[in-house]
């Protein structure tokens, strides 16, 4: 199969269809420019189409024995085993992933669909005890509905799984955007997937859409009433203002400015090892990547010049080839602001150890330094091979420092005592944070998510019940109650 010859359309109530819009997205590899396919974009008529069929497969869904349910996601895993290598190809070519990145990408996804399969029959009830004689109060865990997704370009396979593959196995209905830049592996790939492991017509709908085109008809329809949404602050601010105004629970997994800090007893070769890889994985575009690099003056100078030397040795280039590090931005705009932000803060006094260059959408690997205190680029998520590195004198200015940002998702601190590591962690107000290693960790039991403009709820775990399902509180009088009128 050609995923991109097959699956270039949209997907809903179990066929596989051209939108009825007046324009195109077109798929382009970001690499080459090649193009990979052209979608009809969907409707607001089709969106509602979408909806109304989870809606309608839904209910019988919910009342499918949950071993039923969990037979669909054990298929869908052994299918993305099977097909593991196309999977591959197709990260490569559409979003720009390089060999490494790829494989992360489908290790992950694999380990989220293991646990959609458990997720199936994790729900319980409860009895709580009543201060009323003869009454049983029964609280029932129960599926929300209908869930709308809508996940973003950069890791847009697993991204659209870990919120799909949860809400379904949960007992719900899901209709999926993915974004317009990874329609394939972000969106219809998802639904192939699952029509493939026997997932009943209907309960899956992926629709290939663009706000210029159906404007909030996505998150407005009275049908969903949860919206998962992964991608920056801005639009998941606006997300939540809509979804507020609709009485629609909103599920942000937002940007970052993470802090990485090494601290004066850090052991200097590995903090370097973990910095480089949590600042430069794909390009930099992860939420978690490390955007700030706080280093004790102390080990300043022989961090800064082994960190300077390593990032000189990744290779920007061809992402299908093996031995490429740092592959393609998205696209051209995105190539064009990363190097705006380079340009801008050299302009403003900053330094730059290394100095990246742009050819298409490659820009390769920039490494500032002695950048001014009021430079907004320390406050800002750079979504591209941009590192920062900033000293500090002790713990009380590094903490200070890493908290002096509207973000909070993910960080790091580097130090040769464990314990004092987790007590500088603990006065880091962010969701997540790793004591000797990377920024970038994500694992399929640990809640997820962030503080601030970083995000709001968290998935992962037992989170995915509190995110995809509802509490009903049933009571049941045994014998006569007594009323005072």
């Amino acid at each position: 199969m050609s995923f991109f010859s097959d699956l270039d359309r949209q997907y809903i109530d179990g066929e596989w269809k051209s939108g009825n819009g007046s324009w195109d997205i077109i798929d382009f590899n970001p690499y080459d420019d090649t193009k990979l396919a052209s979608i009809t974009v969907a409707t607001a008529d089709e969106v509602d189409q979408a909806y109304r069929a989870a809606e309608r497969a839904q209910v019988v869904w919910a009342d499918t024995n949950p071993y039923t349910r969990r037979s669909v996601f054990e298929r869908a895993l052994r299918l993305v085993e099977e097909r593991e290598d196309e999977i591959a190809e197709a990260i490569v070519a559409e979003l720009g992933g390089t060999r490494l990145k790829a494989a992360f990408e489908l290790h992950l996804s694999k380990e989220f669909l293991r646990e959609a399969v458990q997720l199936s029959l994790r729900p319980e009830g409860r009895i709580i005890p009543s201060p009323v004689d003869g009454k049983e109060n029964r609280v029932y865990r129960v599926p929300v509905g209908v869930v709308g997704v809508i996940s973003p370009f950069n890791f847009p396979f697993l991204l659209s799984l870990k919120s799909v593959a949860p809400a379904l196995a949960l007992g719900n209905g899901v209709v999926l955007k993915p974004h317009q830049n990874t329609p394939i592996c972000g969106g219809t790939l998802v639904a192939k997937l699952f029509e493939d492991a026997g997932l009943p017509a209907g309960l899956l709908n992926v629709v290939v859409t663009d706000i210029a085109e159906i404007g909030d008809a996505l998150l407005t329809h009275p049908v969903p009433k949860v919206i998962s949404f992964t991608g920056s602050d801005k639009v998941g601010q606006h997300v939540a203002t809509v979804c507020a105004a609709n009485f629609k629970h909103a599920i942000l997994e937002l940007g970052g400015n993470s802090a990485l800090i090494v601290l004066d007893d850090a052991d200097v070769d590995y903090a370097v090892d973990a910095a480089v890889f949590s600042r430069y994985v794909h390009q930099g575009q992860v939420c978690m990547a490390a955007n700030r690099i706080l280093i004790d003056r102390s080990v300043e100078a022989e961090f800064t010049e082994k960190f300077v030397a390593k990032v000189k040795t990744l290779k920007t280039g061809d992402p299908a080839d093996p031995a490429t590090h740092i592959g393609p931005l998205i696209n051209n705009s995105q190539a064009e602001a990363v190097s705006s932000v380079v340009e801008q803060a050299v302009a403003a006094g900053a330094t730059a150890l290394l100095h990246g260059t742009t050819e298409g959408n490659l820009v390769s690997p920039s490494v500032l330094t002695d950048l001014p205190a009021d430079s907004p680029l320390l406050h800002q998520e750079i979504f591209g091979p941009v590192a920062l590195l900033i000293p500090f004198d002790g713990e009380e200015e590094a903490v200070r420092i890493a908290n002096d940002t509207p973000y909070g998702l993910s960080g790091a601190v580097h130090t040769g005592d464990v314990e004092r590591g987790v007590r500088l962690a603990k006065r880091i107000r962010t969701g997540m944070i790793h004591i000797n290693d990377g920024t970038v960790h994500d694992e399929p039991i640990v809640p997820f998510g962030g503080e601030k403009r970083s995000g709001l709820g968290r998935l992962n775990g037992d989170s995915m019940a509190d995110a995809f399902t509802t509490q009903q509180w049933i009571s049941i009088q045994h014998g006569r109650s007594g009323f005072p009128f």
